[in-house]
C-alpha cells in the first residue's frame, strides 16, 4: 500500500493531514516548453496591419489574439459591463507593450447590440474586419439546445452587422454543437447562404484549442468569410497538434497557490460522492459531488465552462502539482474503486485537493499574465469560461492576415 493511500485511509478515519505535513517544502516548478500566456514570442508592429470591430466581445479573448496579430480595434460592444471593463483594462496594458496600439483609441460600447440606435453604430467601411462570438447558450450541449432560444438569433444579428459594415473579412466563433449537431444543420446552411448573398467566400471549420498552444481541449466552430474580390478564407494552422500543452505547464507560470498573483480562491467545498460513477478515466465519471471534475495535470484541461466558480470548478491535486513524481490521489482512488467497488468509498476529502483559482483558469485559457479581472468573483470565472483563448485567437488572426495577404 502506498503512503498516499495510507494518508487517504487516515483521512477517511477522520485524521486531518495538512498540506504542510504532506508537502514538506515547495518543489521547483517545471518550465513550460511553450510560451502559453507569455506573448514575448509574438512579433510587434509599428502600425496596425488592419482594424476590426468586435461584437459580443466579452472579456476580450478574441480581441487580444487579433491585437497580438497586429490588428487594432475601432469599435467594441459587449452586454456585460464587468466583462467590458476587463476588456478595456487589458487593452490599456497591451498598449504599453504593443506599439501599434499606442495612442489609438476605440469606442467601447456596453449594452445590448440590438438597442443601440442605428446612427450610433459603425458605418460602412469603418473597419477591415468584424470578429465576435454571439451568445451560444441556445446551441450548446451544456444548455437546453432550445431552437427557440432568442439568444440563438444573435448569429444572424452578427451577419446584419457584416451587411452594414461590409468588411474585408469576418470571423464568427461559436460552440462545437453549432458545427456538427444535426439539429443546427439549417442554421449552418442559412449562415453560409447569407455570407454568399453578401458577397463573401465563407467556410465552416472546427478547431481544438489544444492544437494551437492552449492547454485546454476546447473545441470551437469558426465561420470564416473573405470578400469575394479578395480571395478565399485560410484555415488556422495547428502548431501543437502532436504535443499538446498541459495543465501543469499552464500553472507553472503562476506563483504558488494562495500567494499574491494566484490568490483569487474558489471557496466552494469539495465533497466525495457517496455513490461514485466510474468511467475508464479517473478524471471523468463522478467521484465528487457537483460537476467539478479533477484535472489531469499532465494533459490539457477539459473545456472551462462559463458556469465555473462554484461546485462546477475543476479540482487540482496540490501535492501532485508540486511534486511531479507523486501520483494523483484521484488516480489511486479510482483504481481502488475499480478493484473493490463500494468497499473502497471514502467520505473525507484530502486537504491537498482544492479548486482552480481565477488566475489558474485564466492561465489555462492563455490570457496574458497579470490580467485585471473586474466584477465579483463569480463574474470573473464566467468571463474566463465564456472567452476564446487568446492563443487560439492569435492563430485565427494570423490565418486572416494570410487570406488578406497582409503578412
Amino acid at each position: 500500500m502506498s503512503q498516499m493511500f495510507r494518508d487517504t485511509l487516515a483521512l477517511s478515519a477522520g485524521v486531518a493531514i495538512s498540506a504542510s505535513q504532506t508537502t514538506q517544502s515547495k518543489a521547483q516548478k517545471p518550465h513550460s516548453k511553450y510560451p502559453l500566456s507569455d506573448y514575448s514570442d509574438v512579433p510587434k508592429y509599428d502600425r496596425p496591419v488592419g482594424t476590426y470591430i468586435s461584437l459580443y466581445a466579452g472579456a476580450g479573448g478574441l480581441d487580444i489574439g487579433f491585437a497580438l496579430a497586429g490588428f487594432a480595434p475601432v469599435w467594441v460592444n459587449e452586454l456585460d459591463t464587468a466583462a467590458l471593463d476587463t476588456h478595456d483594462k487589458a487593452f490599456e496594458r497591451l498598449a504599453k507593450t504593443r506599439p501599434h496600439l499606442r495612442g489609438r483609441s476605440y469606442e467601447s460600447r456596453s449594452g445590448d447590440l440590438l438597442t443601440i440606435p442605428a446612427d450610433e453604430l459603425p458605418k460602412e467601411g469603418s473597419a477591415d474586419l468584424i470578429i465576435g462570438g454571439p451568445p451560444c447558450q441556445g446551441f450548446s450541449v451544456a444548455g437546453k439546445m432550445n431552437p427557440n432560444d432568442a439568444r440563438s438569433e444573435h448569429v444572424f444579428h452578427y451577419m446584419d452587422m457584416v451587411e452594414r459594415i461590409k468588411p474585408k473579412a469576418f470571423v464568427l466563433e461559436n460552440v462545437k454543437a453549432l458545427y456538427e449537431n444535426k439539429r443546427w444543420a439549417g442554421i449552418r446552411e442559412l449562415l453560409l447562404e447569407r455570407a454568399e448573398a453578401l458577397g463573401y467566400n465563407a467556410t465552416l471549420t472546427l478547431v481544438n484549442a489544444s492544437h494551437f498552444g492552449v492547454p485546454q481541449a476546447r473545441e470551437r466552430m469558426l465561420l470564416l468569410g473573405v470578400r469575394k474580390d479578395l480571395g478565399e478564407p485560410a484555415i488556422p494552422e495547428p502548431t501543437t497538434a502532436t504535443d499538446v500543452p498541459t495543465v501543469r505547464e499552464a500553472l507553472s507560470q503562476l506563483p504558488h497557490y494562495g500567494e499574491p498573483g494566484n490568490d483569487s480562491l474558489c471557496k466552494a467545498r469539495i465533497t466525495m460522492a457517496k455513490v461514485p460513477v466510474l468511467r475508464r478515466s479517473p478524471f471523468a465519471g463522478m467521484l465528487f459531488n457537483g460537476a467539478g471534475r479533477p484535472l489531469n495535470l499532465d494533459g490539457p484541461s477539459v473545456t472551462l465552462a462559463a458556469s465555473i466558480g462554484g461546485n462546477k470548478t475543476p479540482i487540482i491535486d496540490q501535492r501532485a502539482l508540486e511534486f511531479e513524481d507523486t501520483e494523483s490521489w484521484v488516480v489511486e482512488y479510482h483504481a481502488k474503486l475499480w478493484e473493490e467497488g463500494d468497499d473502497a468509498v471514502v467520505y473525507n476529502v484530502p486537504d491537498y485537493l482544492r479548486r482552480l483559482t481565477v488566475e489558474e483558469a485564466a492561465a489555462i485559457q492563455t490570457f496574458p499574465l497579470g490580467m485585471e479581472w473586474c466584477g465579483p468573483q463569480s463574474a470573473k470565472y464566467r468571463q474566463i469560461g465564456n472567452a476564446v483563448p487568446p492563443r487560439l485567437a492569435l492563430a485565427v488572426g494570423e490565418a486572416v492576415k494570410k487570406a488578406l495577404h497582409l503578412n
